[in-house]
């Protein structure tokens, strides 16, 4: 079997940038510390750091069995850290991964039933749907909120399920609304500044095929990948948006918002991916309950 104090010796090497600073973080022996990594690469049978400068980098092999060791000892510390919330009943974990796509806006109203848990501890990672999922797989996340399904793969284990399919609206600062005959919307779009999702949004997507049916060319000013920080610079004066139905239950933060017009047809989806353990964490059950009614 691996040696997984040795891993750990390596690991630290790696991180601290040599065998001199890793051993006095460690307090060991510079020769000690060397040996055991030259365990470690006779038993994996690669060399995995080599010399840079006064330090020491990764070989291919090396940044391989690095990311694996920061995976194993994430699990490590995360391990502890629960150990110890369970034993004190005082902290309800709860680690959600968003798809960079997804709006924030709406994912955050998706949230809302369960951020009233007494000693909630919430977790949100965000990135792309394929890192995600395999975050999910390995069970560092308790749910992933995307706006697609997960697709087959019997090797993941993964379910989902559509929780929401909601239309889609534009808002504007009162000042670029006003100025707008609402009457001519969506017409309006073509003499307005437009924020947009960015291309790898499923709504960007939905809006663009929208734009092309009604014979629309927008000016665009802006794209963004996050749904809040659009809203921001929306709520600023730069340009009027799009959002669904229920991410607007949340723009009342956003002070001077106006309704533009809607854009029937066009609708925002949210899938909730799981695992199988994933399925029976009470507060991924409460979401999905709450989601389905």
């Amino acid at each position: 079997m691996l040696n997984f104090r040795h891993l750990y010796y390596f690991w630290v090497v790696t991180k601290e940038g040599g065998f001199a600073r890793a051993a006095e973080r460690l307090e060991m022996a510079v020769q000690t510390i060397s040996a055991q990594v030259r365990e470690l690469e006779k038993a994996l049978g690669h060399q995995l750091l080599k010399p840079a400068g006064r330090g020491v980098a990764l070989t291919e092999a090396g940044e391989v069995a690095f990311a694996r060791a920061e995976a194993v000892f994430h699990i490590g510390q995360a391990i502890a850290e629960e150990v110890r919330e369970a034993a004190n009943h005082k902290v309800v974990r709860l680690s959600v991964g968003f798809s960079d796509g997804i709006s924030k806006l709406a994912a955050h109203a998706m949230l809302s039933p369960i951020l009233a848990t007494p000693s909630l501890r919430l977790v949100c990672h965000e990135g792309e749907v394929k890192q995600l999922l395999a975050e999910l797989a390995m069970h560092h996340l308790d749910l992933v909120l995307a706006g697609q399904s997960a697709p087959n793969s019997s090797n993941l284990r993964l379910t989902s399920e559509r929780l929401v399919q909601s239309p889609v609206a534009w808002y504007g600062p009162a000042a670029l609304v006003r100025k707008a005959d609402v009457a001519e919307f969506p017409e309006s779009l073509g003499r307005l500044p437009v924020l947009l999702p960015t291309s790898h949004s499923a709504l960007r997507f939905s809006l663009d095929r929208w734009f092309e049916t009604e014979g629309l060319r927008p000016r665009i000013v802006g794209e963004f990948e996050d749904s809040a920080l659009m809203a921001v610079f929306a709520a600023r004066g730069l340009g009027v948006f799009p959002v669904s139905q229920l991410g607007a239950s949340d723009l009342a933060l956003m002070h001077g918002l106006r309704l533009l017009g809607h854009s029937p047809g066009v609708s925002e989806e949210i899938h909730a991916i799981r695992s199988r353990r994933g399925q029976h964490h009470p507060l991924v059950v409460q979401l999905l309950d709450s989601a389905r009614g």
